[in-house]
């Protein structure tokens, strides 16, 4: 028995080496195919990592000429100007070039009608590109509410005004309005004048601000808090804009301190405090004469009293004084030249010199700070085709 097992055992003497010549010769016919289809992906990988970064390029060519398109720059500016060509490739011969992740880009905005660009972008490698064609349209961002300075007094509510208060307009006119139209939205108003401080000067708390008796120069300023602009010496002074105003929280100009003089030039006086109870968003205060062209927003109630007069006719021009969500109560120490408006109620009592006059020919050419003919244009992507170049 015992030899008969180690006869069998004899015999398998070999078996694994026909096992290895077995798998090699299995390897040996899967092993080129096998080495055919990696060097297939890995030639199949560049190829895709090529286009990847070809149509990155391209998009980011799209996106610089959406930038372009909704900010304006000149040569956008152009492109709807008169007659003939009507696009723009850049860059332009001589200029640098325009490279994203090793690749050159091209560019072409073509004006199709005063809402709509059509824009190619086209980028290219050593031996392929690919191009991006997108249509840019335009949608409003703000409304205009110029009608809301078609008359000296303006509101959908009511409309309260002392007998003895003379309102002077054109003949033919009416001179207070219960306004029909669709009425502002705040937001219109913070995204407006908001974009208008971004670079401006910035406080992030309640602030004061004292001109002491010096002639200053002030804006655009941005205070996120309540917000208080005083003379403190019994020098007269005059604080002129030079940019727009915008506070967050209840505003006082001229309320307390010494006389001053609040000049324009223009410019606007935005409030974006819609406060409570018997407080006003906006308190224009006795202690202030204020000189236009020039407007004043709040979202909240206005308490409009300056001293001696509002708006300059014969020196400068109107000034336009809105309430968006509330009341524009008014009671100045002199005579006001210009319109007031707003959404609740606009109340005027009498005042030492009560006569509110709307300025001649309107606002029309006083070149304000307001939602008024300004149609802005936001631009964004519509549609976006890709193909090779």
């Amino acid at each position: 028995m015992k030899e008969a097992v180690r006869k069998i055992v004899r015999d398998e003497k070999g078996g694994a080496m026909e096992l290895v010549l077995i798998l090699l010769t299995v390897g040996g016919l899967i092993l080129a195919p096998l080495l055919g289809l990696m060097s297939t992906g890995l030639m199949a990988g560049q190829v895709y990592e090529t286009k990847t970064d070809e149509l990155y390029a391209a998009d980011a060519g799209v996106e610089d000429a959406v930038w372009k398109i909704d900010n304006q720059v000149d040569e956008v500016k152009y492109l709807y100007c008169g007659e003939g060509n009507h696009s723009w490739s850049y860059p332009e011969p001589g200029d640098p070039a325009f490279e994203v992740n090793g690749k050159s880009v091209d560019v072409t905005i073509t004006w199709v009608d005063n809402m709509t660009y059509r824009v190619e972008s086209i980028a290219t490698g050593n031996i392929s590109g690919t191009n991006v064609t997108a249509y840019i349209t335009g949608v409003s961002k703000w409304g205009d509410y110029s009608g809301l300075m078609d008359h000296i007094l303006t509101s959908p509510g009511e409309i309260d005004v002392s007998q003895k208060v003379i309102l002077e307009y054109p003949d033919g006119a009416e001179p207070c309005a219960n306004y029909t139209d669709p009425w502002p939205e705040p937001w219109e108003f913070e995204e407006f004048y908001g974009e208008q401080v971004e670079d401006g000067t910035r406080y992030y708390s309640d602030t004061v601000i004292d001109i002491a008796g010096v002639n200053t120069t002030l804006g655009p300023l941005y205070v996120n808090g309540e917000l208080d602009i005083v003379n403190s010496s019994n020098t007269p002074a005059t604080l002129t804009l030079n940019g727009t105003i915008y506070a967050t929280g209840k505003t006082e100009i001229g309320a307390t301190g010494k006389d001053m003089t609040l000049d324009l030039v223009g410019q606007t006086i935005f409030i974006s405090s819609n406060v409570t109870g018997n407080q006003y968003a906006l308190t224009m205060g006795g202690k202030c004469i204020v000189k236009g062209p020039g407007v004043i927003v709040a979202i909240g109630d206005i308490e409009f009293k300056p001293k001696s007069q509002a708006g300059a006719e014969e020196e400068a021009g109107p000034i336009f004084v809105l309430s968006v969500t509330g009341t524009s109560y008014l009671q100045p120490s002199g005579h006001v030249y210009g319109s007031i408006a707003g959404s609740v109620e606009v109340y005027v009592q009498q005042g030492e010199e009560p006569t509110i006059t709307y300025p001649e020919g309107g606002f029309d050419e006083g070149g304000l700070n307001f939602l008024s003919g300004i149609r802005r244009l936001v631009y964004s992507l519509a549609t976006w085709e890709v193909g090779a170049a």
